[in-house]
């Protein structure tokens, strides 16, 4: 029988350190539940030290989330460790992982260290841990460059000490696939009792090997995968989760598995892009927009007489041969939150009115409404909460004058506030406005509007990232309104 493959997801640790996403709690929770129905084996939630913010995300994940281990990250620290466990402990299936760095490299310019004193610090922490939980993970940070007689030195202690799980990351991407693989059998000759253990891999895309090492380690006997979901996370990104799982369900003669719902792997691909902030390059392997596309002839030709010709993945089984229209303006309240839960949604109250509402003028303003443009809007009604709020606005624009924009804004405490400005064009004239309005002028460094559906009528997705305060940060809101839109995201970014 096919053995299965443990599905690390770190796209709420690892992929939010990517630069500009700033993600709240609730859009941690609501990641998190989509990837429980995604069908992912553990969650990694965040590194709880790390901020207020971080150990709350992962202290509500760990009490509201039910269906997967949800693991909390920690240096090799007593106070990092304590700190992860407080924020843990309450989940149904909590896990600790353990982190510290064992390249010469590492040890000599990072920690200022010896290896003896390492190989210590690892003893110390991750028998601290296996106190306190029952499921520890332990990763050898840069293991991939690490000496090998160190790094099975390492994992020794681990072991003996209490660690159920041995990571092996490939932490700046250097690794190659069949020096990925080789070190990993090498370390299981070396350390038998790893066998006892879940063999783990994590790795990086700086050199675009990340899928690659990951699939090398799981041939050479690794059986836990981590990664992210479209492959985002730090520099280049990590492993993209959506890939592993179909190369082990388009290549069944490695005798592998996984316990992951194919159908909602563009759902989960979406939700994720739209809540960071990172769009999903179009020829993106698995979820992006031409990964069924054919262009030339030749193949148009061929997939037309028999599809496996220039597809090895059915687009029918990721659920991408139509967008096909799930409710219409004559929909009732009760069709529409019982569509909302068939796709994962758990609204009630004041946040279904407003999310009903916005469905039923967007059905006065769009002839037809997609899957695509629900999940959309019932995600850009999650969003809408504290901070500033727009009010109205108006632009105009002609060829020969100058755009003008106004705008009338509400605060978090419900006072109005109004704005006016010029500028080189009619977003430019509106973000004058806005920054008018709320006495804030911040950076613009990225604006980007992408359509949710292709048709004419398309929702439109607008993604602003600022720079305010030393930060950068990310607002993005969708609607027909274009210029609406923008001003929407803008506001969020502020907010």
């Amino acid at each position: 029988m096919a053995e299965q493959v443990i599905f690390f997801d770190t796209t709420l640790r690892d992929g939010e350190q990517s630069p500009g996403i700033s993600l709240s709690v609730d859009e941690k929770v609501q990641i998190a539940r989509q990837l429980v129905k995604l069908g992912v084996n553990v969650i990694e939630a965040g590194f709880p030290v790390a901020s207020d913010g971080d150990f709350e995300a992962v202290r509500r994940i760990a009490r509201e989330i039910q269906g997967a281990t949800i693991c909390a990250l920690a240096r090799a620290q007593s106070d990092d460790i304590e700190r992860a466990w407080q924020a843990v402990k309450d989940a149904q299936q909590p896990r600790l992982h353990v982190f510290l760095a064992t390249s010469d490299l590492h040890i000599t310019k990072k920690l200022n260290s010896t290896p003896q004193q390492v190989l210590e610090q690892i003893r110390t922490s991750v028998t601290q841990a296996a106190l306190l939980c029952d499921d520890i993970e332990f990763s050898p940070e840069d293991g991939s460059r690490t000496n090998l007689d160190f790094l099975a030195q390492a994992v020794r202690i681990a072991l003996e000490c209490g660690a159920t799980t041995i990571n092996i990351p490939d932490t700046v991407g250097y690794a190659t696939p069949e020096g990925y693989a080789q070190q990993l059998i090498e370390l299981q000759k070396r350390v038998p009792e790893i066998r006892g253990a879940v063999l783990s891999v994590h790795c990086h895309d700086d050199l675009g090997l990340a899928t690659a090492n990951a699939w090398a380690g799981l041939q050479a006997g690794a059986r836990q995968v981590e990664g992210t979901i479209n492959g985002i996370g730090e520099r280049a990104g990590n492993t993209a989760l959506e890939e592993l799982c179909m190369l082990i369900k388009t290549h069944p003669e490695a005798g592998l598995s996984s316990s992951i719902e194919v159908l909602e792997i563009p759902r989960t691909s979406r939700l994720v892009s739209r809540l960071t902030g990172y769009p999903v390059p179009a020829n993106k392997a698995v979820v992006g927009a031409n990964a069924f596309a054919h262009e030339a002839g030749i193949h148009q030709d061929g997939v037309l007489k028999e599809r496996k010709t220039y597809e090895i993945l059915d687009p029918e089984e990721l659920g991408l041969v139509s967008n096909a229209l799930v409710l219409g303006k004559h929909s009732g309240r009760h069709a529409f939150r019982k569509a909302l839960e068939e796709m994962g949604y758990r609204i009630s109250g004041q946040q279904l009115n407003q999310a009903f509402k916005a469905f039923k003028d967007l059905c006065d303003q769009k002839k037809h409404v997609s899957l695509a443009d629900i999940e959309a809007l019932i995600d850009n009604s999650f969003l809408d909460g504290s901070g500033w709020e727009l009010v109205s606005h108006s632009v105009s624009s002609r060829s020969g004058h100058q755009p003008l924009a106004s705008v009338k804004v509400r605060d978090g405490a419900g006072k109005s506030h109004s704005g006016k400005s010029s500028g080189d064009g009619p977003v430019d004239a509106l973000l004058g406005a806005l920054g008018e309005a709320t006495g804030r002028q911040v950076e613009l460094l990225e604006y980007r509007v992408e359509a949710v559906t292709p048709q004419a009528d398309a929702l439109g997705e607008v993604m602003v990232r600022v720079e305010a305060d030393g930060q950068t940060i990310t607002g993005r809101a969708a609607g027909v309104d274009i210029l609406e839109a923008t001003a929407r995201a803008y506001l969020r970014a502020l907010s």
